[in-house]
């Protein structure tokens, strides 16, 4: 059986700017976590830090799929998978904001302090 042999000086470049990236990024996520000047709005977790955080974890996660796991080479099907897969992620995240944004306010006091009966409040 012959031996198949592999351009592997073509892919190298591309392995190491990616792995370039990766690390890049990891930077820049730790930096908005921990430079006080990067975070947005008032001091704590925002909304607009969790759309940066998870951007960058996305972007981060594309370019492992695609360069490390060869997916940009593969066929039509595994990209109608990804992006099923992609779109059942968005609804459950938009479900669970919409459960957080529930206008429905608790009526009744915790079991703690009704000895775990239900009381409505005045």
């Amino acid at each position: 059986m012959a031996e198949e042999t592999h351009d592997w000086d073509k892919h190298k470049k591309t392995y190491w700017a990616v792995g370039i990236a990766l690390f890049v990024f990891t930077g820049v996520t730790l930096a908005l976590g921990l430079v006080p000047i990067l975070d947005l709005g008032p001091p704590g977790p925002t909304p607009a830090d969790f759309v940066i955080g998870l951007a960058v974890a996305g972007t981060k996660a594309t370019l492992v799929s695609l360069i490390f796991m060869h997916l940009n080479h593969e066929k039509g099907l595994i990209y109608k998978t990804l992006l099923f897969t992609f779109l059942f992620f968005v609804g459950l995240m938009a479900l669970t904001l919409f459960a957080g944004a529930d206008p429905i306010i608790e009526q009744y006091d915790t079991r703690e302090t009704t000895n775990g009966k239900l009381v409505e409040k005045p």
